[in-house]
């Protein structure tokens, strides 16, 4: 999807492509250039980060000396240490792919919370939960987790620290994970997420709370944010209606694309999601690991 994108928006794409199907699909892709090794690349104005997350610091470090951007897959490694080292080296030029940063209903629901429209903001629920994990390199946590602490990140504008997580495993490793982020400083927002790979049913759901209402996005596919005054709940008064507004559909994913190569060809800012950003996404993850008692 992404080498599709990147032709939509009218880019030369060369792609690096390590084995047969990798080169198939780059060749399906109408890929401008396909090489089997980095010095086989030609002269390029950025670089797009797109295997297993596992192999993500390798990349980078190949990448780094280069001295060219680079648009690197969430999470940003799935070490702590890895990624502090290499934020250190090129932070600067290294930005996280977090489309969620890029969703319609995720930024009307950031410019509600900074509205103040629905008072003060108290928190951020998420869930994300299906069935299995098809990325057998890292647990189902480095995989889904860092698209709802991004989320937090674009709404909250910030990520607390974290307060308390719990795990449920099986005999083949993390099946889901719970959490809570913040409550240290009773003064900011808190953040509440859960995550999991054995729900048969498929759930994408951010609901930001504040103190006079409760605004919502129940699916990533939702054309609208479903927005509920409750500040009289607490009466005998009727139930209010909920309001849907509207928000763009456009895809995440060509919006942040777009946001890259407007930034490779200085027609825009960098793309969200800093390296600073992304060490601290990866920093949280690994928090909550400990605090559920999962190995490092």
């Amino acid at each position: 999807m992404i080498l599709r994108d990147l032709k939509q928006l009218g880019a030369y794409v060369a792609v690096l492509a390590v084995g047969e199907a990798s080169r198939a699909r780059a060749c399906e892709g109408n890929a401008d250039v396909v090489a089997s090794s980095l010095e086989d690349l030609p002269e390029v104005d950025g670089y797009v980060v797109a295997v297993p997350t596992a192999q993500h610091a390798a990349f980078l470090r190949q990448l780094v000396p280069s001295g060219k951007p680079v648009f690197c897959e969430k999470p940003f490694t799935s070490s702590a240490a890895e990624a502090k080292a290499i934020a250190q080296l090129a932070g600067d030029r290294i930005f996280i792919m977090d489309k969620w940063r890029y969703h319609g209903g995720v930024l009307a629901l950031a410019a509600l919370a900074r509205s103040g429209e629905l008072g003060p903001v108290l928190g951020l629920k998420t869930t994300r939960l299906g069935w299995g994990n098809p990325h057998a390199d890292v647990s189902a946590d480095w995989i889904l987790l860092p698209h709802d602490l991004s989320i937090a990140i674009e709404i909250l504008g910030d990520l607390p620290e974290p307060a308390a997580a719990w795990a449920e495993t099986s005999a083949e490793g993390l099946v889901a994970l719970s959490g809570v982020l913040g409550l240290k400083d009773r003064s900011q927002p808190w953040m509440q997420f859960e995550i999991g790979v054995r729900s048969p049913s498929h759930r994408r759901t951010i609901e930001l709370r504040c103190r006079d209402g409760i605004a919502s996005l129940s699916d990533a596919y939702d054309a609208h944010v479903a927005v509920q005054r409750t500040s009289s709940c607490l009466s005998d008064g009727p139930v209010p209606g909920t309001e849907l507004r509207s928000v763009d559909t456009a895809m995440p994913l060509l919006r942040e694309l777009t946001a890259f190569l407007d930034y490779l060809c200085h027609r825009g800012p960098p793309p969200k999601s800093s390296a600073a950003e992304g060490l601290m996404v990866v920093e949280r993850i690994a928090s909550l690991r400990a605090l559920a008692g999962l190995p490092e």
